[in-house]
């Protein structure tokens, strides 16, 4: 047997050595390390905040609805999730791509083994000759490149960042799609009580239709009460069917958002049990603007990038300085017809860049306008990020303002409808005065309806403002455990 103890013996010795040199000579860093840029942002919020019933945490703020539908829906978004799933996938990649950065810090070894067994005849005067040999040999070659100014070191902090702006960008995915899901389904619902208005409205206008039509033939009423009591009731007809497409494609919309079948979808957002529209419970906007930075997984992933491409600019300019190497192999070889031949060897490369026409140099420009570039947007997100929570707590603070006066609206035209439909049956009114009414009292009525249904979309929009609850925690991204598509609870806290 070839004696691969004595090759790691003699390996051990040469790593030592190879070891302590490459300590002494590395870690000469050419930038100072990366800090997150200080941005001018206001104290406080300057619109008025939501107030008014039990506050609510954001984290789990979808399990507060008064309607287990809401819930229901976005945990069988996340499991089919294709955004989803690409945001895991891009984690995998990312994590995978540091492992790979990680190794060049490194050194690197490679053995090889060989054996081979020969025969050679040879003639001679009493006959042939036959000689048979064996072989063996066997090599370790070991190699590390001494990171003298930091060009492997940020190579690993660029994958650092992006590994966990990667993760960042799982959970936007999550607080999008959990939004996108809770407000197709209060619009759904909310088409619901308005095509219920316009179909009301309708079957109103058709007994209106009928009795103008016998009065019309009696001779009580003129023609033109009948044509206009036609195109009432035409108009409404048409109104209730344009809003049953409309509810229809809400439908749809949600049957694509969560992957499920639409029987399924049906089942959940047609239950009898379903309130009208569904209620959230109020939360508590007790941040201020500064915070944004560290509740929006967005913001925090713009910050991640950025912090990567400040790491780019260390590894470009470390690559227009010299770079060391350390190689060193140890090989034996015997056969049964010749001793023993043991070889080794170790020394230093050093590669010193002369003459490049200025192509590192132009990379170092290249890593520092991207960085800016970065930084730009960077601050652009969170100043839209700010306007977004102020014109949110803005539209809460207006649709609570306007819905007692659009309740009052709503309630006193209905009865001035009914009261100028039974002067018309009365003979008191003209069938234009009655339709003049009838108008008046669906638009309040959709004008509520719209009122309440945008209510809770300025809620969802405020909790997707805010960062729906995400708040960023101090482990290492590599600890993070990549999450999976499986159940919305799962998901709930898959990645700490």
């Amino acid at each position: 047997m070839f004696p691969l103890a004595r090759i790691l013996s003699l390996a051990s010795r040469k790593c030592f050595v190879v070891t302590t040199f490459g300590m002494s000579v590395a870690g000469c860093a050419l930038q100072p390390p990366y800090q997150a840029p200080a941005l001018p942002i206001a104290s406080t919020w300057h619109a008025e905040r939501p107030h008014g019933g039990s506050t609510q945490a954001l984290l789990g703020w979808w399990t507060s609805f008064d309607d287990p539908a809401v819930a229901e829906l976005i945990g069988i978004a996340e499991a089919n999730s294709p955004d989803l799933a690409k945001a895991i996938a891009q984690i995998k990649i990312a994590r995978a791509t540091l492992v790979s950065d990680s190794a060049a810090l490194l050194p690197s070894v490679t053995g090889s083994a060989a054996a081979s067994r020969s025969k050679q005849s040879a003639g001679t005067g009493n006959g042939a000759e036959t000689l048979t040999s064996t072989s063996r040999s066997g090599e370790l070659d070991a190699s590390w490149e001494i990171d003298l100014f930091g060009k492997n070191r940020s190579s690993r902090d660029y994958a650092q960042a992006q590994l966990e702006a990667s993760v960042d960008d799982w959970h936007d995915a999550r607080v999008s799609l959990a939004a996108e899901v809770a407000d197709d389904y209060v619009q759904y619902r909310g088409c619901k009580l308005l095509l219920q208005a316009y179909r009301n409205t309708g079957a109103s206008q058709s007994q209106t239709l009928k009795l103008t039509r016998t009065a019309v033939l009696a001779g009580l009423s003129a023609e033109s009460d009948g044509y206009l009591a036609d195109a009432s009731a035409a108009s409404a007809a048409a109104t209730a069917t344009g809003q049953h497409v409309s509810c229809e494609e809400l439908v749809k919309s949600l049957v694509a958002v969560t992957g499920a079948d639409e029987t399924i979808v049906r089942g959940i957002i047609d239950r009898a049990s379903a309130p009208a529209l569904p209620e959230p419970a109020s939360f508590d906007v007790s941040s201020v603007p500064a915070d944004l930075i560290r509740q929006r997984p967005d913001l925090a992933s713009a910050e991640r990038t950025l912090a990567s491409y400040y790491a780019a600019i260390g590894e470009a300019r470390a690559a227009r300085f010299p770079s060391l190497s350390l190689s060193g192999s140890i090989g034996l070889s015997a056969s049964n017809v010749s001793s023993q031949v043991s070889t080794w060897s170790f020394g230093p490369s050093l590669s010193i860049p002369i003459f490049d026409a200025g192509k590192k140099k132009a990379a170092v420009d290249n890593a520092l306008a991207s960085y800016d570039k970065q930084l730009a947007s960077y601050q652009s997100s969170v100043r839209s990020a700010v306007k977004a929570v102020e014109q949110a707590l803005i539209d809460l603070d207006g649709a609570a303002r306007q819905s007692e006066d659009s309740k009052r609206s709503a309630d006193q035209y209905q009865r001035y409808a009914k009261a100028k439909e039974q002067s018309w049956s009365a003979g008191l009114d003209t069938l234009l005065t009655l339709e003049d009414a009838r108008r008046s009292a669906i638009s309040a009525e959709v004008t509520l309806i719209a009122q309440r249904r945008n209510r809770i979309r300025y809620w969802i929009a405020l909790y997707k403002a805010l960062g729906g609850g995400w708040k960023a925690e101090n482990n290492a991204a590599p600890q993070v455990a990549i999450p999976t598509s499986t159940s919305y609870l799962q998901l709930q806290g898959s990645i700490q």
